[in-house]
């Protein structure tokens, strides 16, 4: 099964909570109990979004964190990169040379295509789709791009 870390989970929802009022400025303490994680995990997501530059942070009273970039232009991908580091399913759909088997392997390739495509997808997610809960969307008629499924040729 494909997962993504609980990690990247938590920090995708205290990004969406950020989204949702992209305006004010939150406490690591506060975000922590509007999300019900402890601090320590809250304030180690914080380190790595602010490293990737998703979130920005003043100090002092009345200090906290925000979005850097409007809810739209943050996609669901960048989070991940930021907490699990670049999308690939397999370690030799992101290195060359780990794998004794690669010279002969004879899926390396598709993997690296279907990396790709996990890439895209998550690209095509937006932080604002995120915020408004796109499962209810779905639910009420909107419609949601899906791929499309290919044949194979013969």
């Amino acid at each position: 099964m494909l997962r993504i870390a609980k990690l990247t989970d938590y920090a995708v929802g205290l990004m969406t909570q950020l989204a949702r009022s992209p305006e004010r400025q939150v406490s690591a303490q506060q975000l922590a109990g509007e999300l019900r994680l402890p601090i320590p995990t809250v304030a180690t997501l914080l380190k790595r979004l602010l490293r990737a530059g998703l979130v920005s942070s003043v100090r002092g009273v009345g200090g906290g964190y925000r979005l850097t970039r409007a809810p739209n232009s943050i996609s669901v991908a960048e989070i991940l990169v930021a907490i699990e580091g670049p999308v690939a399913l397999t370690e030799c759909a992101l290195h060359a040379d780990v794998c004794s088997l690669e010279a002969d392997c004879a899926t390396r390739d598709n993997w690296r295509l279907i990396s790709q495509a996990v890439q895209v997808a998550l690209e095509a997610v937006s932080l604002a789709d995120m915020a408004t809960n796109m499962a209810k969307s779905a639910r009420s008629g909107v419609q949601i791009q899906t791929w499309p499924k290919q044949t194979a040729s013969r």
